[in-house]
Parts: C-alpha cells; sequence; structure tokens
C-alpha cells in the first residue's frame, strides 16, 4: 500500500446475501478493494481475527480496520466515501424508515420467509412460502409509497440508495426458493412494482458484477439444504 493509499478488504463468501450487499455498496462508490473469499468448510484465521464476536462473513477491513455486520458497513462506506451518490435519504424521518425496513428484510423476510423453505419441509415449508407472499406484499407497497406511486424507479427515489442494496441482495435467491419450494412467485399479478424493480436494479453494472450465477446459487441451495436437514 502507498503513502496515503487506503487499503480495503472484504471477507466474503460468494453466494451470501450480506456480502453480495457489501460489495454492491463498494462498486457504487467506486471504491478499490480486494475481496477475500472465506473457506466454507472452516473459518480463516483471519476472519475469527476480524470478526471474533460472530466469526462470520462480511467484514469490511479499512486500512487494517474491521467493521462487522452488513448494514452497518453498509452506511459506514456511505459516511466514509459521501460522493454524489447517498445512499441515505437526507430526512432524518426517511432515514429511520430505511433502516426500519432493511431490519425488517433481514429478520422477517429473510428469516421466516426465505429460511422457512429452505430450511423446512412439508407444512412448515408451506407457511415459509405464505410468509415470503406476505411480505412481498407489504414491500410491493413500501415500494410505491417511496417510488412516488411507481413514478420513480427505486426505494430510493431516484436515486438507487440503502434500501434498494439491502433488498436487492437477497434476489438472486428467489429463482432456488421457487425450485426447491416447487411453486412460482406471482410476480406479475401480485408484485409488479417489484418484478420492474428488480430488473432495473439487475441493470445496474454493481449489481450484474457482483450477482452470481442462479444456477450456481440453486446448486449451493441444494447442498446445504440436504446437509442442513440431515443435522436436524
Amino acid at each position: 500500500m502507498g503513502e496515503g493509499e487506503e487499503q480495503v478488504k472484504v471477507l466474503s463468501q460468494w453466494p451470501s446475501p450480506f456480502a453480495i450487499r457489501v460489495l454492491i455498496g463498494l462498486e457504487e462508490k467506486n471504491v478499490r478493494y480486494e475481496s477475500l473469499e472465506e473457506n466454507f468448510a472452516s473459518k480463516t484465521e483471519l476472519l475469527v481475527q476480524m470478526n471474533p464476536i460472530h466469526r462470520k462473513v462480511p467484514v469490511l477491513i479499512h486500512n487494517g480496520k474491521p467493521i462487522c455486520e452488513s448494514l452497518i458497513i453498509l452506511q459506514y462506506i456511505d459516511e466514509v466515501w459521501p460522493g454524489s451518490n447517498s445512499f441515505m435519504p437526507s430526512n432524518p424521518y426517511d432515514r429511520a424508515l430505511a433502516k426500519f425496513w432493511a431490519d425488517f428484510i433481514d429478520t422477517k423476510f429473510l428469516g421466516t420467509g426465505i429460511h422457512g423453505i429452505l430450511k423446512k419441509t412439508g407444512e412448515a415449508q408451506e407457511e415459509g412460502k405464505r410468509y415470503m407472499l406476505e411480505y412481498l406484499g407489504l414491500l410491493e407497497g413500501v415500494l410505491k409509497e417511496f417510488s412516488a406511486g411507481g413514478s420513480k424507479p427505486y426505494f430510493g427515489g431516484e436515486q438507487f440508495g440503502f434500501l434498494d442494496i439491502a433488498f436487492i441482495c437477497h434476489t438472486c435467491w428467489f429463482e432456488a426458493m421457487e425450485t426447491l419450494g416447487k411453486w412460482k412467485i406471482p410476480w406479475e399479478s401480485e408484485f409488479p412494482r417489484l418484478l420492474e424493480w428488480m430488473k432495473k436494479c439487475r441493470e445496474r453494472e454493481s449489481v450484474h458484477k457482483i450477482f452470481p450465477d442462479p444456477h450456481k446459487i440453486l446448486e449451493y441451495a441444494i447442498k446445504f439444504r440436504e446437509g442442513y436437514l440431515r443435522s436436524n
């Protein structure tokens, strides 16, 4: 690292939506970084050293200092590299709403929706599908409100922002969820705004560059599910 040059590294795993979130954030800010892929089988010494509490990816290492938890990292990126494309709304109330819905996505949408399909069988998996549809309906309404009735492309209005990055990272798993759950999400009839939003987001260079191949995600999801069900 040359004098005055920043050193940015990300401890990552390619299928992790949380790691994808951080990498998209860095790409949006045009930050030069090095992505270090973590081993699935065992945690590296660097990961344990940088995130001794949770021992999970992602970890952003900025000039030797670690920052953990993807939403916290995303806010850190926005503050350290502000530029002209701020992730956060300027209004405090709008910022609070963006943080609320980002937390909802990680706790409710992921925790009972996606995980309900990925980790469950039978009626429990059916319940996961119902939760996912319910939560997609809520997010469809949020997008309508935040995008001025659909006149603007993103949750951040004209700006691809915090909530957009927080949610788009999970959508690379949707095809796998349909296959594992043996169903189809009714995008056109029930969630047309979200469908258009996903298309718009995936056209962005930052998202296109970072998103993994959906077939690879499906292969990983099948193996993860088989291993999880065997051990639980």
